[in-house]
């Protein structure tokens, strides 16, 4: 196994022993990539840790910077490793697999079942009236009272997603005097104010943090974002609640489940363009 030193990781003489296999069909560069990922995910290269430079594991391994940089652009781009202008190439914490597509659960009780603990920035918790677009979503009329709540999300203290919620102000006029700071809205909801949530419909999509937005996250401008949008419906069919939730691309992925049904009909590929 390999030491730290100086914030950087040091291959012993074992793990030089891994090597390039240059009688083999694969690629350098895709031989590299997993060395590399194979020392990262049997957690010789911790999170945070600081990779050998480009010039140290062009010597290492005897190969052109070109394999190495392939290599590396490879990994950064599936999230293994973050590389920051003038500081050097890390390894990524590891992302998030989000359950939050597949079921009707928020995030508070998804990131509970990882073991980790979540505590929400309350930025906007007030009385306005909905416009058009949350009007047409909560099927109100336009200019009808929700309860917005704007909350800057932190996972394991680490500025996660920023999600703006509306609920109708009908269904939990109390919610206004509620502390969310480490409470489940879903939770509250159902306990303190009888609203059951049947079903549910999201979406998610890809986009780029504004200015805002990546001072929020802690991200640069530009950065990949994504997009998850959310209603949920009582028993009756009626919304209770809308979000959309601006997660940090480079910390959480979405997984969902898919099951062939037998003979099932063909459904054309819709594809939404803004």
């Amino acid at each position: 196994m390999g030491q730290k030193g100086n914030g950087r990781y040091l291959l012993s003489s074992h793990d030089m022993q891994t090597g390039i296999d240059r009688s083999s069909p694969l690629p350098f560069y895709h031989q590299l990539k997993q060395i590399l990922l194979a020392e990262i995910q049997g957690h010789e290269l911790e999170p945070g840790t600081r990779l050998p430079g480009d010039h140290e594991l062009c010597q290492r391994y005897e190969v052109s910077r070109t394999v190495v940089r392939q290599a590396l652009s490879e990994l950064e781009s599936e999230g293994v490793i973050e590389r920051i202008k003038g500081r050097g190439t890390f390894v990524s914490p590891p992302r998030t697999a989000e359950g939050l597509v597949q079921s009707l659960t928020g995030l508070y009780e998804d990131v509970a079942l990882r073991g980790s603990t979540l505590r929400s920035d309350v930025r906007r918790l007030e009385l306005v009236p909905a416009d058009t677009q949350v009007a047409a979503e909560l099927h109100l009329d336009p200019g009808q009272p929700v309860i917005l709540i704007e909350r800057l999300r932190f996972v394991d203290e680490e500025p996660w997603v920023l999600t703006v919620t509306h609920v109708p102000e009908r269904l939990a006029p109390g919610l206004l005097d509620e502390d969310l700071t480490h409470r489940s809205l879903y939770a509250l909801l159902e306990g303190e104010y009888g609203v059951r949530l049947a079903r549910g419909h999201r979406s998610v999509e890809a986009t780029t943090a504004g200015p805002a937005l990546a001072r929020h996250l802690g991200i640069a401008e530009g950065a990949a974002v994504l997009a998850l949008r959310s209603t949920s419906f009582g028993p009756d069919g009626s919304p209770v609640e809308s979000f959309v939730a601006y997660h940090r691309g480079d910390r959480s992925r979405f997984e969902v489940d898919l099951v062939r049904r037998p003979r099932a009909a063909a459904h054309p590929l819709m594809i939404v363009t803004g």
